[in-house]
C-alpha cells in the first residue's frame, strides 16, 4: 500500500472512509478480510483445531489493515485524480456501498470456515465434540490434535471428557494457557493408548459385522405375474408347533400356494402343542396386513366361500423338505380334483435349497414383510424396547434353559439330582419324543446341549462385555432352583418381559405363551447384540431375520469348544486370561456376517432357509464380488 500516490481529491458522494475501506479490502490489498468486514454475530463455539491458524491469521491481518487504514487517511489528500477515478470505478462496479462490502467479506469468511470444517470431517471422520461444544477459547493445540488422530482415533469421548471445559467467561487467556497440555504432559496422563484400546474394544463389542455390500433383494420384477382371480383350489393348513415353527411353516404355505396357484385360507394355529396356547391367527398376527401385502403373490381369504363349505377336504401331510416339483406334479393334481386340500402339518415342508429364486423371494416377503404381529403385541413390544434400551445398548440372550428343551435333549448339567429325575420323567411321559435314554454328559461334550446360565455368563464375560451390560432374557421360565444366580452375579442388569412390563400391561398376555414369545421375538430382533445358547426354532428365526435386516450382530456360540474350555478352567488346566483369549478367537468370525447358507448331506444337517436367507433373498451389490453363488 505504500506505493499509492499522495493526493486524493474530494469527489461528490464519496467519503474518504469509503476509499480507506477499498484500500483495506481483500481484492485490493491481497489481505484476508479484516474484523471490519466480518459480521458482528459471534460464530458458534466449535472445537475445531484446524481453524486455529486461520483465526490467528485473521487477527494479524486485522491489526495490519487498521494501521494501514490510518496511514492512508493521513496521506489521502495527496493521491492524484487518476487513481481516485480507478478506485471510484472499482467502487461502482464491485462494491457500491459499505453494506455490500461487509456482506461480501462475511460470506467469504463464512465459506472459508465451512470448507475447513468439511475438510476436518473428511480427514478425521467426525468432529471432536461428544456431549457438548467446547467454549470459545477451549480448543486443542495443533500438536495435541495430531497426536490424537494418530494414536487415539475413535476415542473422542474420553479425550473430550478429560479436557478442562471451563466457560470462556471464567477463564483469562493466561489461565487457559496454564490449562493446555503439552505433548509430554499428554503422554504422562492416564489417558493413554491402552485406555483408548479398551474403549475401542467396547465399541467393537457392539458394532455390526461388515456386510460387504450384501443387502435384501426381494422386489418383484417388472414382468412378475401377479396372482389373478383364477384358482386351482383352496388350501386349508394347520400350523403346528410353537410360535416360530408355526411362523416359518405359514411362510412356506404361502410359497406353496404360489407354486400351485391355490388360494390360501388364513391358517389355523396349533392348540395341542406343549404350550397349549388357544390363540388364533388374528390374536398374534395382523390379518389385514398379511392379506394386503401378499395380494400380488397369492390370493388369501379369511374363510372358505359358501359354495365350498360342503366340500370334504382331502387331508394330506406333505413330504418334508420337498421341492417345488413335488407340489406341481403330485399335490396339484389332487388339489384340482378335490378342490379343497387340508395340510395337517406345515413344519419344514419345503426344501431349503434348489428352489427358483422367485419362490425363495415369496418366502421372504411373507416372513419379513407380511406376517407382522398384531397391534397389541407391537405396541407393548415398542414400550418394552424403549425401557430396555434406556439410552444404552443391550444384549438379547436366548437362554433356552427351559424345562421342555432340557427334557427333550436329555441335558441336566448344573441341576440337582431331583431336577434331573423330573426331566427324565417328562421325557418318558411325552410319547411323540422318540429318544428316551440319553447320556446327558456325553451330549454336552459334543456341544449338543443348551448352555447353562453359568456357561452363558462365562461366554459373555470372556468376550469382553462389562458387568454393567444390560441383558434381556428372551426365553420362558428358566428351569432349576437358583439357575440364574450365576448369570446375575456376573451381570446384575438382567431383565425379562415380566420385569419390564407392569402387571396391568401383561395381563392380556398371561396364559398365552405364543403371545409372550412374540414379545421376546420383537425385543431379540431389535437388540444391539443377539446371543443364542441353542439352535432352536427361535434362534434360527431371529438370526435369519437379523441377517435380512442388514446383518445385525448375532453371536453364535461354538458350544463344543466352549464347554471344553470351561471344564479345563474349572479343573485348573488353563487360566482366566487363556480362557478369555481362546473365547475371543473362537468367536471372532461368528458374529452374523454374510456367508452363504451351508449345505449338508441331508436336509436335517444343512442350515435352514429361515436361519440364513442368503442366497435367495440377499444379494451383493454389483461392484462387490466376494462370493460366487451358483
Amino acid at each position: 500500500m505504500g506505493n499509492h500516490r499522495q493526493d486524493i481529491p474530494n469527489v461528490e458522494g464519496v467519503s474518504r472512509k469509503d476509499v480507506a475501506l477499498v484500500v483495506q479490502s481483500p481484492r485490493r490489498s491481497k489481505l484476508p478480510a479484516t474484523r471490519r468486514t466480518l459480521s458482528n454475530k459471534r460464530m458458534p463455539e466449535v472445537s475445531v483445531t484446524c481453524m486455529i491458524e486461520t483465526v490467528d491469521y485473521v487477527e494479524e491481518a486485522t491489526d495490519t489493515a487498521n494501521r494501514t487504514g490510518t496511514a492512508q487517511e493521513k496521506q489521502s489528500r495527496k493521491l492524484d485524480r487518476s487513481l481516485w477515478k480507478r478506485l471510484g470505478g472499482i467502487l461502482h462496479h464491485t462494491f457500491i456501498n459499505k453494506k455490500n462490502l461487509r456482506h461480501s467479506a462475511f460470506l467469504l469468511c463464512t465459506t472459508m470456515a465451512i470448507i475447513l470444517i468439511l475438510l476436518k470431517i473428511l480427514s478425521v471422520g467426525q468432529l471432536s465434540i461428544e456431549d457438548a461444544q467446547l467454549p470459545e477459547f477451549t480448543v486443542l493445540s495443533h500438536e495435541l490434535f495430531l497426536m490424537k488422530t494418530a494414536k487415539q482415533l475413535g476415542a473422542n469421548r474420553m479425550l473430550t471428557q478429560s479436557l478442562v471445559k471451563k466457560p470462556a467467561s471464567d477463564m483469562s487467556s493466561k489461565a487457559f494457557e496454564s490449562q493446555k497440555m503439552t505433548s509430554e504432559e499428554f503422554e504422562s496422563e492416564e489417558i493413554n493408548v491402552s485406555s483408548f484400546g479398551v474403549l475401542r474394544q467396547e465399541d467393537e463389542l457392539w458394532s455390526k459385522p461388515n456386510s460387504d455390500g450384501f443387502e435384501q433383494c426381494i422386489d418383484r420384477p417388472k414382468n412378475y405375474k401377479k396372482a389373478g382371480e383364477g384358482t386351482n383350489g383352496y388350501m386349508l393348513v394347520n400350523a403346528n408347533g410353537g410360535l416360530n415353527q408355526m411362523r416359518d411353516g405359514i411362510c412356506d404355505m404361502v410359497a406353496i400356494a404360489r407354486i400351485m396357484n391355490a388360494t390360501l385360507v388364513i391358517p389355523f394355529l396349533d392348540h395341542s402343542s406343549f404350550w397349549s396356547d388357544p390363540s388364533e391367527f388374528r390374536d398374534i398376527f395382523d390379518v389385514h396386513h398379511f392379506i394386503e401385502t401378499l395380494k400380488e403373490d397369492v390370493r388369501i381369504v379369511e374363510r372358505l366361500p359358501s359354495s365350498y363349505a360342503n366340500i370334504e377336504p382331502l387331508w394330506k401331510a406333505p413330504v418334508s423338505w420337498s421341492k417345488d416339483s413335488y407340489y406341481r406334479e403330485e399335490i396339484l393334481p389332487l388339489l384340482k380334483k378335490h378342490k379343497v386340500i387340508y395340510f395337517t402339518h406345515t413344519d419344514s415342508r419345503l426344501a431349503n435349497n434348489d428352489l427358483p429364486v422367485a419362490i425363495q423371494q415369496v418366502r421372504c416377503r411373507a416372513c419379513y414383510k407380511s406376517i407382522m404381529f398384531s397391534d397389541s403385541i407391537q405396541q407393548l413390544s415398542n414400550i418394552l424396547i424403549d425401557r430396555m434400551r434406556g439410552g444404552e445398548s443391550y444384549i438379547a440372550l436366548h437362554l433356552r434353559y427351559e424345562k421342555d428343551m432340557l427334557a427333550f435333549t436329555g441335558c441336566s448339567y448344573g441341576l440337582t439330582v431331583n431336577e434331573a429325575k423330573e426331566l427324565h420323567q417328562m421325557r418318558y411321559d411325552t410319547k411323540h419324543w422318540k429318544e428316551k435314554d440319553i447320556d446327558g454328559e456325553e451330549k454336552r461334550r459334543q456341544g449338543a446341549c443348551p448352555l447353562s446360565p453359568r456357561e452363558a455368563a462365562l461366554l459373555l464375560k470372556g468376550l469382553g462385555f462389562p458387568p454393567s451390560t444390560r441383558i434381556y432374557i428372551a426365553a420362558g421360565e428358566i428351569f432349576g432352583n437358583g439357575s440364574l444366580d450365576a448369570l446375575k452375579i456376573e451381570f446384575p442388569n438382567i431383565f425379562s418381559h415380566s420385569t419390564l412390563a407392569t402387571e396391568k400391561e401383561l395381563r392380556p398376555f398371561m396364559g398365552y405363551q405364543n403371545r409372550l414369545a412374540a414379545l421376546d421375538y420383537s425385543l431379540a430382533l431389535e437388540s444391539d447384540v443377539f446371543v443364542y445358547t441353542y439352535d432352536g426354532n427361535m434362534a434360527k428365526a431371529v438370526q435369519g431375520h437379523r441377517r435380512f435386516e442388514g446383518y445385525r450382530k448375532t453371536i453364535s456360540p461354538k458350544r463344543q469348544s466352549l464347554v471344553k474350555l470351561i471344564d479345563g478352567m474349572d479343573q485348573g488346566e488353563i487360566s482366566w486370561q487363556e480362557f478369555e483369549t481362546e473365547v475371543r478367537g473362537l468367536h471372532k468370525d461368528r458374529v452374523g456376517g454374510p456367508d452363504p447358507r451351508e449345505r449338508g448331506d441331508n436336509p436335517k444337517s444343512e442350515e435352514t432357509f429361515y436361519a440364513n436367507p442368503f442366497p435367495g433373498c440377499i444379494c451383493q451389490r454389483k461392484h462387490s464380488h466376494r462370493f460366487n453363488i451358483r
